[in-house]
């Protein structure tokens, strides 16, 4: 009972979040039901929560602080804090977002109600961040391109050390890292000049480990791989976009299975851009040209698919889908590069999925 209410207070300024969130917009109609998937008659698993773009989408104002504003003349800013957002990961209530053009990592500091940002003093300054990962101890590993590295802070962005370098890595568009820290493993894209399609294994300590894969179509050979994602169990996901897939790798860098190929219908992967596991082991992939995102099973088999294209910046529909986060709740965090937002959907439980799919009836 006391871990339930201490997670309780953890999510609160969540919670907080979504009661004051506009009501979801369907048609040009507005709706008080949640936006929820699948839709009846199916029972919901998911639900629209918020969107996170600026410090006005975390901050929660107190009568106080509402006197003190008024008094002031002060406002909460809510011009979005991203120019080219990427890569996320999230955990514990903090969610940390790639922005390229601001050469920087953006921070939504849930719990503590604040927005801030890292890499951009000159110890750890980032050039052109791709690729986001944490471990347990909330160490944050960031794939650098330009740099070609892979650069880890803590958890307030204090810079710690640096990982590989041009000798090792070519274009390093992502990094995935085990939980405990012990395998850093950076997801290598090649170059104009060399056909070098990998990922390059490092220890904790930075020492580089093995190299896994090359370039080709065949079992364990990638062609433009992206992102890449450790589950619980130590398995590596990596998304091997141009061959339209994800692999799967064990611990120390062999191959296990691909799911995934080329195609319109659900199941199939047209651009994908961002991948995540979930506690459970499930894998999620965003795809801009689908633009929705798609949980499959660690056996690679469809469970759902959540959005679709849209016009405009409404829940749920989407422009230019990248990077996509699972955090220890459940709740999945996607970036829009298009309309320059965070959503953020809600794991539903089984009692929540079921008075829903009641009141629908």
């Amino acid at each position: 009972m006391f871990h339930i209410v201490r997670l309780f207070f953890r999510l609160m300024p969540i919670l907080l979040l979504a009661a004051c969130s506009v009501a979801p917009q369907q048609g040009g109609k507005t709706f008080k039901d949640p936006l929820i998937w699948p839709q009846p008659p199916d029972q919901p698993r998911f639900a629209y929560e918020t969107v996170l773009r600026s410090p006005a989408d975390i901050v929660v104002e107190s009568e106080q602080d509402r006197l003190r504003r008024t008094l002031t003349g002060t406002v909460v800013s809510d011009r979005p804090v991203f120019e080219k957002p990427a890569a996320i990961v999230a955990r514990k209530g903090r969610i940390y977002v790639a922005d390229i053009d601001t050469h920087s990592i953006v921070v939504f500091d849930v719990p503590r109600r604040r927005l801030f940002r890292f890499g951009l003093r000159e110890s750890g300054a980032l050039l052109k961040p791709s690729g986001l990962a944490l471990d347990a101890e909330m160490n944050v590993y960031v794939a650098d391109v330009k740099l070609r590295q892979v650069l880890v802070y803590d958890s307030l962005g204090l810079f710690l050390r640096a990982v590989g370098g041009p000798e090792d890595l070519e274009r390093p568009t992502g990094v995935a890292v085990s939980r405990d820290g012990e395998r850093i493993y950076a997801i290598d894209r090649s170059d104009s000049e060399s056909d070098n399609n990998r990922v390059v294994v490092y220890d904790k300590a930075g020492k580089k480990l093995k190299v896994i894969g090359a370039s080709g179509s065949r079992e364990g050979q990638f062609n433009i791989p992206l992102q890449g994602a450790v589950a619980p169990d130590g398995t590596l996901y990596v998304l091997d976009s141009g061959n339209f897939r994800v692999q799967a790798f064990d611990r120390d860098g062999r191959f296990l299975r691909a799911f995934g190929r080329p195609g319109t219908n659900l199941g199939n992967l047209a651009r994908p851009r961002g991948i995540a596991v979930d506690d459970d082991g499930n894998i999620y992939v965003t795809d801009a040209s689908f633009n929705n995102f798609q949980i499959f099973n660690p056996a690679g088999q469809l469970l759902l698919a959540i959005g679709q294209p849209g016009r405009d910046s409404k829940p749920g529909r989407y422009g230019l889908l990248n990077g996509i986060a699972v955090d220890e709740t459940g709740r999945v965090y996607v970036v829009d590069q298009l309309f320059n937002k965070v959503e953020v959907i809600r794991r539903l439980s089984d009692s929540e999925g079921q008075r829903m799919l009641q009141g629908s009836e």
